[in-house]
């Protein structure tokens, strides 16, 4: 999921950037149209033994018995709101074992018996509000590397914390309904029954059955585009996934949907009405997916395609393999927000293909894939650019560390009791970003980049642990006689303890500087929104602006008159602002000022899209200005939450509070 700001359009022409990104590399991998024979083969680490870590957010115990593949076969039922068929487990155990141990939340368990149709006896266990129950399954006495297959025929239920139902009126389209489901961290369990665990990789494949009018696309390759007739006027899709991935990225999506190709191997999904709009605003997501080759060898995946969903997606992006999750909120009409792209696309390296074993080290995740979508910027936008996204995140991680409680500033984060959300933040991403940028400058790109790409490759399709990392990087960068190298890293100091290193070095923008120039001639001396160059200012520059603070700030509210406020949203016309990363923190700005006249444009945006990343602050915000915020927070999310994802309003709840009615 994406952290990091975003991008405007190039500083260089792609053509000088590939040539670039080239060099690099010595030249690009080929890749062919995405089918499975024109996928890199596995590589040996992907069939090594793991050994397993213990995950404090999963019942199942792997290392006695574990889930090797998934096959479903589900009919959505949008009346009802639920996914109703089966799952078939091929299950390993060690020699000998009898029961297999699978995590459910909210699942109706209809069934379970083996492939003849033999009933299996099961039980259910206490039901935990974070991890759900385990569902123990016995079953004959396992033989060495022999799988059996375990059928649980179930349904999902309509509050499925996974799943969004969404009305006709709540989609672009207004005449169809729409469904998307998201997993991460361990909400795979209410829609599938397997064990949800980011160290228990799985293949999987998929018969789901939709409404003839709709179409079902699914994070795996597609076998039948056009679908297949089922009864009662119903239609099925086939879909399989090859190489083992982490349960939380099995995604699916149903809804009325079209396609665009942007090459041979890259695409755009989305609604009819949005797909003209989305396909010219991601027309250069091939270059992209090029560009990351270049720098850290072949995407294994096949197909790179994205789907634009309905404004209630509840993230920026997921990086579902094959097919990135977007909000279309990223569609600005400038293709200022593309770098969402690149973001999600290093995940096909940092996250998909060496996935953290447990959620404490979510950091392997995101902090490498921060990193990697930087490098993908500076290699095809640019260096200033690349620059300018590092600073903004660099002040985000320091506005964190200044806040968070210190043991929360660690990279391997204690997550015991809590649910794995609470470590999304920015401390994984940026903090994790920043160690590897001090690694970099310290050894060197050239050295640094070697070893990454090899690391990608060594442990490759495995689970990863915090310590598993350090191993290798001691191993194939440090090596094991080089005690002044190991002392300037300072390797266990970012991973284990609070705040930063004193090896970390902030990064400089000069474009920035100038922004900040401009920022105190308006904020500070009160000078006149006019003077501010706005309109030649590049997202990230107006996102630098409208975050600045005067030194030593301490509240957040009346640093700014009222003529300051109605300057700023009359000059730089923010009532119309269509970035949404702008508008954000224009309206997070006016909340903390209690600004009466942003209170329609507040509501507007509070009510037309449910990304989390915009949400929670602005109600948090609300919230927290006591007799003026309050009644209009209570007021717009009762009209909002109906159309939120689970995932916003879980959130969103715990501050305002659930409406009444």
């Amino acid at each position: 999921m994406p952290r990091a700001r975003l991008v405007t359009p190039r500083l260089v022409t792609m053509a000088s950037a590939l040539a670039i990104v080239a060099a690099l590399s010595g030249g690009l991998a080929a890749c062919g149209r995405g089918d499975k024979s024109d996928m890199p083969p596995l590589p040996a680490s992907a069939t090594a033994p793991v050994n397993y870590e213990r995950d404090i957010h999963s019942y199942a115990q792997p290392a006695i018995a574990r889930v090797k593949h998934v096959d479903l076969n589900l009919t959505a039922d949008f009346a009802s709101k639920t996914l109703s068929g089966t799952a078939t487990l091929d299950v390993t155990g060690q020699a000998g074992a009898t029961e297999v141990i699978l995590d459910v939340r909210n699942l109706d368990i209809r069934s379970v018996a083996d492939a003849d149709g033999k009933v299996l006896a099961y039980t259910l266990g206490a039901d935990d509000p974070i991890k759900g129950q385990p569902l123990t399954v016995t079953v004959p006495a396992f033989e060495a590397d022999k799988a059996q297959k375990i059928v649980v025929t179930y349904s999902t239920r309509p509050d499925a914390a996974a799943l969004q139902w969404l009305t006709p009126a709540q989609t672009a389209g207004g005449e169809q309904p729409f469904l998307f489901s998201q997993g991460q961290a361990i909400l795979t369990r209410t829609w599938v029954p397997t064990q949800d665990s980011p160290g228990i990789r799985q293949t999987y494949s998929a018969t789901i059955t939709v409404p003839e009018a709709l179409k079902a696309v699914m994070s795996a390759e597609m076998l039948t585009p056009d679908g297949e007739d089922a009864a009662n006027g119903l239609h099925s899709y086939r879909f399989r996934m090859t190489n083992p991935v982490p349960p939380y990225l099995i995604a699916l999506a149903v809804g009325d949907l079209a396609f665009a190709s942007e090459g041979d191997r890259v695409g755009v999904w989305t609604e009819p009405s949005r797909l003209e709009a989305a396909k010219a605003e991601f027309s250069e997501m091939g270059q992209l997916v090029d560009a990351a080759e270049a720098l850290y060898g072949p995407y294994r995946w096949g197909r790179y395609d994205l789907l634009i969903l309905p404004p209630s997606f509840p993230f920026g992006g997921m990086e579902n393999p094959r097919l990135t999750f977007a909000t279309p909120t990223v569609v600005a009409g400038d293709k200022s927000l593309v770098s969402l792209v690149a973001h999600e696309l290093a995940h096909s390296w940092s996250g998909n293909l060496v996935t953290n074993a447990t959620w404490a080290d979510i950091w392997l995740n995101e902090g490498t894939t921060t990193y990697f979508e930087n490098r993908i910027m500076e290699a095809v936008y640019g260096r200033d650019r690349a620059l300018m996204l590092q600073v903004l995140g660099w002040n985000d991680l320091q506005s964190s560390i200044a806040t968070m409680p210190p043991l929360d500033t660690r990279l391997h984060v204690d997550l015991e009791g809590r649910d794995p959300d609470a470590g999304l933040n920015d401390i994984p991403y940026e903090k994790g970003a920043a160690f590897l940028r001090t690694i970099e400058r310290i050894v060197g790109r050239e050295r640094f980049d070697a070893w990454l790409k090899g690391y990608f490759e060594r442990n490759a399709f495995r689970p990863m642990t915090a310590a598993g990392f350090l191993v290798d990087i001691r191993q194939h960068l440090v090596g094991p006689d080089n005690p002044a190298l190991e002392a300037e890293l300072q390797l266990d100091n970012w991973v284990y303890q609070p705040g930063l290193p004193s090896n970390a070095v902030a990064p400089q923008s000069s474009a920035l500087a100038a922004v900040d120039t401009a920022a105190k001639a308006f904020f500070v001396d009160k000078g006149a929104a006019s003077a501010i160059p706005w309109a030649r200012w590049s997202t990230q520059e107006r996102q630098h602006f409208l975050d600045w603070r005067p030194e030593g700030l301490v509240a957040g509210r009346d640093w700014l008159t009222n003529q300051q406020l109605a300057d700023l949203e009359s000059t730089l016309n923010l009532r119309s602002e269509g970035n949404a990363e702008v508008l954000f923190q224009w309206l997070q700005i006016a909340v903390a000022h209690r600004y009466q006249p942003a209170v329609p444009t507040l509501e507007r945006f509070l009510t037309s899209q449910g990304r989390r990343k915009f949400v929670l602050p602005l109600f948090t915000s609300l919230w927290a200005e006591d007799g003026w915020g309050r009644p209009i927070a209570t007021r717009i999310y009762a009209e909002a939450r109906p159309g939120y994802h689970p995932v916003t309003t879980g959130s969103v709840d715990a501050v305002v509070g659930v409406p009444a009615g």
